[in-house]
């Protein structure tokens, strides 16, 4: 039997109640996961607004005729008001079906994703404990790796007079790095690490202890250096290359699994990288065989 036209009002409004409030969710939610296109979810927002469209012609049409036996003409268009109803309904299912299957994926993106920073946390604390314990680094032994951290805090600078702030140590740290000298790059880093005030100066200091231990090819030290300094500034520019530093050394170490955990958390943290991390990042994805 054909529903009534008031009938048919309130099932639509029924079903555009649930439906409305979501989306805008949806939105958001697919604007930040990145999984699924925020295109989709406007797409539904399309469909509920032509079934708001004619929700409100249905209301606003006045009551449909009393049905007249002798009257084929109203018999059949009662019959296509029915059919009509049907089908909107079937769309408002068919739109709650998606709307579940697409938090559904939401939601497995957004486990995967506290997945993989829980992993990469887990890996980095891991050969933190190993790295004060007297675990080496993946190009030293451990007495090796100890004498050279030993000989770091006590050996006096490469210049003729040691720095006295960060900022001289900084400096002369800088310049032996790109000398190749890396023992004495690390030196000054670690009387940089020490003495930093401010954040930047902490977060460089950090950066350059890790690429000076990263130089000397203790890379599982340089991977928790690295780590150290993303965390000390998570949100700056050399964040991202903080990040990438983690991979690298890690990759040097032969982990492409945390290696392509540390990018993944690079590609979530930092989704528009400069171009020179972007281009990095894609060279150790694909040493690494990353999905």
């Amino acid at each position: 039997m054909a529903l009534s036209r008031p009938l048919r009002a309130v099932m639509l409004g029924t079903a555009l109640s649930v439906l409305c409030p979501v989306l805008p969710v949806m939105a958001q939610d697919a604007s930040d996961g990145g999984g699924i296109s925020s295109r989709e979810a406007i797409a539904l927002q399309d469909e509920i607004a032509s079934l708001r469209q004619q929700l409100s012609q249905i209301q606003n049409s006045g009551p449909l005729p009393a049905p007249s036996s002798s009257s084929s003409r109203g018999s059949s268009s009662s019959g296509a008001d029915g059919n009509m109803t049907a089908q909107l309904l079937e769309r408002v299912a068919a739109l709650e079906e998606q709307n579940r299957q697409m938090r559904g994926e939401l939601d497995q993106l957004s486990n995967a994703q506290k997945e993989t920073q829980a992993n990469l946390s887990k890996q980095i604390s891991d050969m933190q404990f190993a790295s004060q314990n007297g675990g080496g680094g993946g190009g030293a032994s451990a007495p090796a790796a100890a004498a050279t951290s030993k000989a770091a805090e006590t050996a006096p600078a490469s210049s003729d007079e040691a720095p006295k702030t960060a900022l001289e140590a900084l400096k002369a740290g800088n310049a032996a790095l790109k000398a190749g000298k890396y023992e004495d790059a690390e030196t000054n880093a670690r009387f940089a690490v020490k003495t930093a005030k401010s954040a930047s100066g902490k977060m460089d200091s950090q950066f350059l202890l890790a690429q000076s231990l990263a130089g000397q090819k203790q890379y599982r030290e340089s991977a928790v250096a690295y780590y150290d300094a993303y965390n000390k500034a998570p949100k700056t520019p050399k964040a991202q290359d903080s990040l990438l530093g983690v991979a690298a050394s890690l990759l040097a170490m032969g982990d492409k699994n945390s290696a392509c955990q540390a990018l993944d958390k690079l590609k979530t943290e930092f989704p528009t990288p400069t171009p020179r991390v972007k281009s990095a990042a894609a060279t150790f994805r694909g040493r690494a065989a990353c999905h």
